[in-house]
């Protein structure tokens, strides 16, 4: 076993220290520095010195030639979409996710239909090869190209790899796989920074692309140092509301796309099936117009899509009304019913607000606004929105809407749903009518209640 020598980590930034100290010299952060253990003298490793980058002497940027590699699709339209076209040669994709929400029934259906375009490698430190058997023919997944290896030592890993030409290499999970010349167990700060360190040598010197799973800690994030993230090109999380069939795949880092895409799913008895149409399932289907709800158009990555908040105030049951938000930022709204106090002169004083967001999705973009007041004005008073009614829009602390980023694409999808009146920021007022689609701008959230009640 080779010898090992102590560093301390920082869990929040990736920081190295030679010794502990209690904030983090980097980033400031808190009793965030961790012990890890890393192999004295790798230079006469030849498995190390096989999996690093070409030493070529140093190119002026203007002399690389930019080979447009064509992306490979997974088989699965809206992965694809989350990670920008497609899998890029040499990428390493990194996938948490909450125990059960579906990361492996998604890269088994991923690998399945990425073998029969390129040779792929799946390998499980979890399961058995009968296990995985068992699971493909649940999910109705042939598999007669895809090749299967049970193993955790990254070394034999790599190895197969070469001698079956993979071009795409499908790990899971990192928390199993280890080194053999780290002295520590797999799942460990250290086992997890050496393996992961050891896929992205392989993946960058030739070319393979690579997708590792990751357990997530019960904060939701992933297992293992920090830098875990740092390293790798690609970071997807899965979201689900508990209890909901639908699965959100985000993208949180994506150096060949955008970041915060978004990808639906559905879980089902055959595995997962993409949604085509995103809104649909975050509208409830109501049968007459009822207090208390609002439809927005949300922008998630490069996708409006429509989504419904709810509001519902009632008398305060003790001393302090509550101010509770499923979907949103609880600051946020504590600000919103001041302003619409200020501004709009409704009081919620003495009366407890609940606002949701529809499907188990969370909106950080700031278009919630208006639809959260809307939504919380209808409920004080008890009186529904009209039928049909879309809006979205910034609220300022003066009282002002402001406008959000492309107006325009939103109220298109809104009107394509059958949606035919739009309460919207004056600035994000289009030029031309769409048809079928009143838009009414307002400059104040007053203008915006009278327009809407």
């Amino acid at each position: 076993m080779a010898k090992t020598r102590q560093i301390y980590v920082c869990e929040q930034c990736g920081n190295e220290s030679l010794q502990w100290q209690g904030l983090c010299p980097a980033c400031g952060a808190g009793d965030s520095l961790k012990a890890i253990s890393i192999a004295k003298g790798n230079k006469g490793n030849p498995e190390r010195k096989s999996l690093t980058a070409s030493s070529d002497a140093p190119q002026r940027l203007s002399q690389v030639v930019n080979k447009d590699d064509p992306r490979i699709a997974t088989g699965l339209e809206e992965l694809d979409r989350v990670l920008g076209g497609g899998l890029v040669l040499g990428s390493v994709t990194l996938l948490g996710g909450d125990p059960g929400i579906g990361k492996s029934t998604m890269l088994l259906q991923a690998g399945d239909a990425l073998s029969q375009v390129t040779s792929t490698l799946y390998v499980t430190g979890e399961e058995s090869l009968r296990q995985v058997s068992l699971r493909a023919q649940r999910l109705g997944v042939v598999g007669d190209t895809l090749q299967l290896l049970a193993e955790t030592a990254i070394e034999t890993i790599l190895e197969q790899a070469q001698k079956t030409s993979a071009r795409v290499l499908i790990v899971d999970s990192i928390q199993t796989m280890h080194v053999a010349d780290v002295d520590s167990s797999p799942g460990s700060a250290t086992q997890v920074r050496e393996t992961a360190a050891a896929l992205v040598r392989f993946a960058k010197s030739t070319g393979v692309s690579v997708l590792i799973i990751g357990h997530v800690t019960k904060e939701g994030v992933i297992a293992g140092p920090r830098i875990l993230e740092h390293m790798v090109d690609t970071v997807l999380y899965f979201e689900s509301d508990a209890g909901s069939r639908y699965r959100l795949v985000r993208a949180v880092k994506n150096r060949f796309g955008a970041a915060n895409e978004v990808g639906v799913f559905a879980m089902t008895e055959q595995g997962l099936k993409e949604v085509k149409n995103p809104s649909a399932i975050f509208l409830s289907q109501h049968s007459q117009p009822v207090a208390g709800s609002a439809v927005m158009v949300a922008r998630e990555g490069s996708r409006p899509m429509l989504i419904e908040v709810q509001a519902l105030t009632d008398e305060a049951q003790g001393m302090n009304p509550r101010r509770v938000a499923v979907g949103l930022d609880s600051n946020r709204l504590a600000l919103l019913l001041a302003v619409l106090h200020r501004h709009g002169n409704v009081s919620t004083a003495g009366r407890d607000v609940f606002v949701n967001v529809v499907g188990g999705v969370r909106i950080s973009e700031t278009a919630v606004d208006l639809p959260a007041l809307l939504a919380a004005v209808s409920s004080v008073r008890d009186q529904p929105l009209a039928a049909k009614l879309v809006c979205f829009g910034e609220i300022g602390l003066a009282g002002e809407v402001r406008p959000v980023p492309y107006g325009e694409e939103r109220l298109k999808e809104a009107a394509k749903h059958g949606f035919t009146r739009a309460i919207v920021p004056e600035a994000n007022k289009p030029r031309r009518a769409i048809e079928g689609l009143e838009v009414i701008g307002v400059e104040r959230l007053d203008q915006a209640l009278r327009s809407a009640f």
